[in-house]
C-alpha cells in the first residue's frame, strides 16, 4: 500500500465517525455543544494524523489512537468515538503486527486488551452490565493482529522466495564462468607443471647426450610417465567428480586470507564456520578481506577477531578490531578511495543481507555483517535485550494503570448482580480459542479438539452470567475460531522443516564438512514433509465435528433462553447455519490452498528452469572445452608418449613442444569464453551431476549425490541422458527439502534411488519420470518419507558405444 492510500484511509475513518456522530444527531435535529465539537475535532484530527504515519511508527501510532480515544470517550457522548476507538485501534494493531515482529505485535494485543479489560473492571466491577462488550473487543483485538501477523507471515515467505529466484538468476551466470575458470586453472596447472617440465627435461637431456648420455634415458622415461599423467589429469579436468576436493573450500579460502594478513604482522584470531560454494560465501570472503585490508591500512598490529557462523537461517560475519598499539605508525591511512565502506554495504546487500559498521566501546571497530543462511528466508534485525525489557516495562506499567484508582478510592456499594458477567466469561472462552489457534500447527489435533470443546461452553457462560442480549450472537462468535482453523487446515499450512543439511553419519553437522569419497557431495535428508499435520484436522470427519458441536451449542443457547419453535426445527436451522459457515471456511481453504500451491508451481519451475539453463551453459562450456582438448593437446601428448616408448627423444622433445603450444591456444581460447548458441548446446549427462549439484547447493538446496563404484564411467548414450534427466526431475520436484541421490549398478540394471523428496508419491512426478524411462523398459517404485528408486536396464555391450 502507498503512501496516498495510506493517507486516504485514515479520513475514510474520520469522515465515517463524523457521520456517526455529530452527523446521526444533527439529522435527528439534535446540535452538540461546541465544547463537544472541539474535543470531537481535537480527538479525531489527533487519531487521524497518528494512522497516517502508522507505517513508519506502527507502535507510536497504536498508544496514541488508544489514549487520544480513552480521553475523548469521558467528555463527550455515547458513539462519539465509536468507529475511531475501534476500527482506528484495529487498524493500529493491525499495522503494528504486520510491521513489527511477533513479540512486538502479542504485547501489543495482551497489553491493550488487558488496559481495556481492567479499566472496564475498575469502574463497573466484575458484574458489568454489558454483556458483550469484552467479547467483542477481544474478538476485534485478535482479529487485527492475527490478520496483521498472518499478512506479516506472507510477505515473509513472498519476499523470501522473491530472494530465492534472485539468488538462483544470480548462480545462474555464475556457474558457466565458475566451471570456465575452473578449467582454466587446471589446464594452466597441467601446462606449467607437467608439460613445460618435460620440454625442458627433453632439451636439457639433447644438449647434454654427447657428455652425459645417460640422461636421455632418464627424460625418455619422464616423458613416458608425465605423458601419461597428463592424460589422467586432462581426463579429470573432463569429467570431474561431484566433490569439491580439487578446489579450496571457502572455509579454506578464508583461513588462507586471514594466514596472509598474519604473515603481515597483524594479530587475527578466527574462528569459521564451513560455507557451501555461492554467493554468500563470496560476499563474506569479500567482507572479510576488505575489513582486514582497512584494519592494516588504520590500525596496523591491533589484535583483530574474525568470525564466521553459517546457521539455518543466517550467517553472521564480524569482524573485531582493538583500538592500535600507542605509538604504531598508519602507513596506509591516505591509501583508502574512501569507498570501502559502501562496496561493503553493496556486497552484503546484493547476497541478500544487511551490513553495518562502527566503532566499539574500546576504541576500536566492529564490521557486521548479516547474510542468508541454508534457507532463503530473508534475514531480520536482531532486537537488543535492553529493548526488550524496555518494551516489558512499558506494557506493565500501561498494564497497571487502571488498578491505581482501586488502591485509593473504595467502592461504596456492592453490585446486587451476578459475580461475575457474561462479558468477563466470554472474554475468557475467546481468549482461550485464541491460545488454541496458536497451537494449531504443532498441535493440530489437539488445538482442533480444544476449539470444540470451547465452543459447547458458550451456552453454560450465557446462562451463568445472565446474558439477556441476542441469543444467537455468542454461539455465532464461537464459531469464527472453529472457521478459521477449517480454512488453515483445508489451505494445507506449513509444517516445521526437518534439520536440513546435517549429515545422517554426523549428526549435527552439515555433511560436506565432512570428509567423503571421490563420488560424494554431503548433505543430509529431511523425513519431514510440508503440511501433512495440519491438513490431518482438514479431513471431512474433523469438519463434521465441527458442525455438529456448533450445532448443539447453538440449540442450546436458544432452547435455554426459551423459543416457541419446537426443538427439531432449532437443531434443524442450527444444523444448517453451523454446516453453512463451516463450508465456507472450507471453500475459502479450498481457494487459499490452490493459488498457494500455484504460486509455489510457478516459483519452482522458474527456479528448475534457471538451473536447467545454468548446468546446460556450464555443461557446454565443458564440452567446448573438452573437444579442444581431445582433438589438441591429448592427440599431441599421446604422439609425445609413442615417441618416448620408441626410443626418439628428438621427436619426444617437438611432439611435447607441439603439445604445450596447443595448451597455451586452448587456454587463450578459453579465457575469451565465447559461449555456445542455446541451440548447440549438448545434453548433460552423469557427468554433469557435478554441476547440478553445486547449482542446487549454491541455491540453498542440501543435496548428497553417492555413486557406488560399480557405476562404470561409460554408460549408453540413452541410459546416460535419461538418468540424469531423471535426476534433474527429482530435484526439481522437491522444493527445498534436503534430498539424497545415490547411484549404483547391480548387474546389468542402473539403479536411481531418491530419499527426502517429499512430492514423491504424487503423480505429477510420476508421470514425468514415467515419460523419461518407459522408453528404455524402466521401472519405477516409491517408499515412505519420500523415497523414490528407478531401475534402468542396461544393454550389452555393443550399446556402451556413443
Amino acid at each position: 500500500m502507498n503512501r496516498t492510500d495510506d493517507r486516504l484511509l485514515p479520513v475514510a475513518l474520520f469522515c465515517a465517525q463524523a457521520a456517526a456522530w455529530p452527523g446521526a444527531a444533527l439529522a435527528r435535529g439534535t446540535v452538540p455543544p461546541a465544547s463537544a465539537l472541539l474535543v470531537a475535532a481535537l480527538v479525531g484530527g489527533v487519531v487521524t494524523a497518528a494512522l497516517a504515519l502508522r507505517r513508519s511508527r506502527p507502535v507510536t501510532a497504536l498508544a496514541v489512537v488508544t489514549a487520544a480515544c480513552a480521553l475523548g470517550a469521558g467528555p463527550l457522548p455515547t458513539g462519539a468515538v465509536v468507529v475511531l476507538g475501534t476500527a482506528g485501534v484495529a487498524l493500529a494493531l493491525f499495522t503494528a503486527a504486520a510491521e513489527r515482529d511477533t513479540f512486538t505485535a502479542v504485547l501489543c494485543v495482551v497489553t491493550l486488551a488487558a488496559w481495556q479489560s481492567l479499566h472496564g473492571i475498575t469502574l463497573h466491577g466484575l458484574s458489568a452490565p454489558d454483556g458483550l462488550d469484552l467479547a467483542l473487543t477481544a474478538l476485534l483485538y485478535a482479529a487485527a493482529c492475527g490478520s496483521g501477523l498472518l499478512v506479516r507471515r506472507a510477505r515473509r515467505a513472498r519476499r523470501a522466495a522473491e530472494h530465492l529466484l534472485r539468488r538462483a538468476e544470480a548462480e545462474r551466470h555464475r556457474l558457466p564462468e565458475a566451471e570456465r575458470r575452473r578449467m582454466e586453472r587446471e589446464l594452466h596447472d597441467v601446462s606449467a607443471h607437467h608439460l613445460t617440465a618435460v620440454v625442458v627435461t627433453a632439451g636439457a637431456a639433447l644438449g647434454l647426450r654427447d657428455r652425459r648420455p645417460e640422461l636421455a634415458a632418464e627424460a625418455l622415461e619422464f616423458a613416458r610417465d608425465t605423458g601419461r599423467e597428463v592424460t589422467r589429469a586432462l581426463g579429470a579436468v573432463r569429467a570431474p567428480a561431484p566433490s569439491r576436493e580439487e578446489l579450496p573450500s571457502p572455509q579454506e579460502r578464508l583461513r588462507a586470507l586471514v594466514a596472509g594478513f598474519r604473515r603481515l604482522d597483524q594479530r587475527v584470531d578466527c574462528e569459521i564456520d564451513a560455507l557451501p560454494d555461492g554467493t554468500v560465501a563470496d560476499a563474506a570472503y569479500g567482507i572479510v578481506r576488505e575489513a582486514l585490508t582497512n584494519v592494516t591500512r588504520h590500525a596496523p598490529g591491533a589484535h583483530t577477531t574474525v568470525l564466521c557462523r553459517y546457521g539455518d537461517t543466517r550467517t553472521d560475519v564480524v569482524i573485531t578490531s582493538a583500538a592500535p598499539p600507542a605509538g604504531t605508525p598508519s602507513h596506509g591511512s591516505g591509501l583508502g578511495s574512501g569507498r570501502g565502506q559502501g562496496f561493503l554495504r553493496s556486497r552484503a546487500r546484493e547476497a541478500g543481507g544487511t551490513l553495518t559498521s562502527g566503532p566499539t566501546a574500546d576504541g576500536g571497530w566492529e564490521v557486521r555483517a548479516t547474510l542468508p543462511g541454508r534457507t532463503a528466508a530473508p534475514v531480520e534485525r536482531t532486537v537488543p535485550r535492553g529493548y526488550r525489557a524496555a518494551q516489558l516495562t512499558a506494557a506493565l506499567g500501561l498494564f497497571l494503570q487502571p488498578l491505581l484508582p482501586a488502591l485509593v478510592i473504595r467502592a461504596e456499594s456492592a453490585s446486587s448482580g451476578p459475580q461475575v458477567s457474561a462479558g468477563v466469561l466470554f472474554a475468557l472462552l475467546a481468549a482461550a480459542q485464541g491460545i488454541a489457534l496458536l497451537w494449531l500447527r504443532r498441535a493440530p489435533r489437539t488445538a482442533f479438539a480444544t476449539l470444540l470443546g470451547l465452543a459447547l461452553l458458550w451456552p453454560p457462560a450465557m446462562s451463568l452470567g445472565e446474558y439477556g442480549g441476542p441469543v444467537l450472537l455468542p454461539p455465532l462468535l464461537s464459531v469464527l475460531p472453529t472457521g478459521g482453523a477449517v480454512a488453515a487446515a483445508t489451505a494445507g499450512w506449513p509444517g516445521a522443516r526437518g534439520a536440513g543439511g546435517q549429515s545422517r553419519g554426523h549428526p549435527g553437522r552439515p555433511a560436506w564438512q565432512v570428509g567423503r569419497p571421490a563420488w560424494r557431495i554431503g548433505f543430509g535428508r529431511s523425513t519431514r514433509q510440508i503440511g501433512r499435520p495440519t491438513r490431518q484436522v482438514g479431513r471431512p470427519a474433523w469438519q463434521v465435528a465441527a458442525a455438529l458441536a456448533h450445532a448443539t451449542a447453538a440449540t442450546a443457547a436458544v432452547l435455554d433462553r426459551g423459543t416457541a419453535f419446537p426443538v427439531w426445527a432449532v437443531a434443524l436451522c442450527a444444523a444448517a447455519g453451523a454446516a453453512l459457515a463451516i463450508g465456507t471456511a472450507r471453500w475459502y481453504g479450498t481457494r487459499r490452498g490452490r493459488r498457494d500451491r500455484a504460486d509455489r508451481d510457478t516459483r519452482e519451475e522458474r527456479l528448475a528452469a534457471w538451473t536447467e539453463e545454468a548446468v546446460r551453459e556450464a555443461w557446454a562450456e565443458r564440452r567446448r572445452i573438452a573437444t579442444g582438448l581431445e582433438t589438441t593437446v591429448l592427440a599431441r601428448t599421446a604422439d609425445m608418449v609413442a615417441a618416448a616408448e620408441a626410443g626418439r627423444l628428438d621427436m619426444t622433445a617437438e611432439r611435447a613442444r607441439e603439445a604445450l603450444a596447443a595448451m597455451r591456444a586452448l587456454l587463450d581460447t578459453v579465457t575469451e569464453g565465447e559461449a555456445t548458441p542455446p541451440g548447440l548446446r549438448p545434453q548433460p549427462t552423469l557427468q554433469a551431476l557435478d554441476l547440478l549439484a553445486h547449482q542446487c547447493r549454491a541455491t540453498g538446496r542440501d543435496v548428497e549425490i553417492r555413486r557406488t563404484d560399480r557405476v562404470p564411467d561409460r554408460l549408453p548414450t540413452a541410459v546416460d541422458l535419461a538418468a540424469y534427466h531423471a535426476a534433474e526431475t527429482v530435484l526439481a520436484a522437491g522444493g527445498q527439502e534436503p534430498a539424497l541421490l545415490e547411484l549404483d549398478t547391480d548387474g546389468d540394471t542402473l539403479t536411481l534411488t531418491a530419499t527426502g523428496v517429499p512430492e514423491a508419491a504424487g503423480p505429477a512426478l510420476r508421470e514425468r519420470l514415467a515419460t523419461r524411462i518407459e522408453a528404455l523398459g524402466g521401472t519405477l517404485t516409491t517408499g515412505p518419507d519420500g523415497t523414490l528408486r528407478l531401475r534402468l536396464p542396461l544393454p550389452g555391450e555393443e550399446g556402451t558405444e556413443r
